[in-house]
């Protein structure tokens, strides 16, 4: 599919990225999301099914799997 932002000639790919999320007052990780990336300017879609799931992922009681460093740009 072509890339939906003005002038941009890329097209978007399937992939899996970091998805940064600001929750309830902290900043979570998210690893390995599927989305649709472009290929040019890295414009990135997320389907409702993916946007579902990590709501779900977020309202549950689940642990992290991992820690990250947080670094603040002060």
């Amino acid at each position: 599919m072509k890339c939906s932002l003005e002038g941009c000639p890329g097209v978007y790919e399937q992939r899996h990225v970091v998805h940064p999320v600001r929750h309830r007052g902290q900043v979570l990780v998210i690893d390995h999301v599927p989305a649709e990336v472009c290929s040019v300017c890295g414009d990135v879609l997320l389907t409702a099914e993916t946007v579902k799931r990590i709501e779900t992922l977020l309202h549950s009681d689940l642990p992290p799997t991992r820690t990250v460093p947080l670094y603040e740009y002060a």
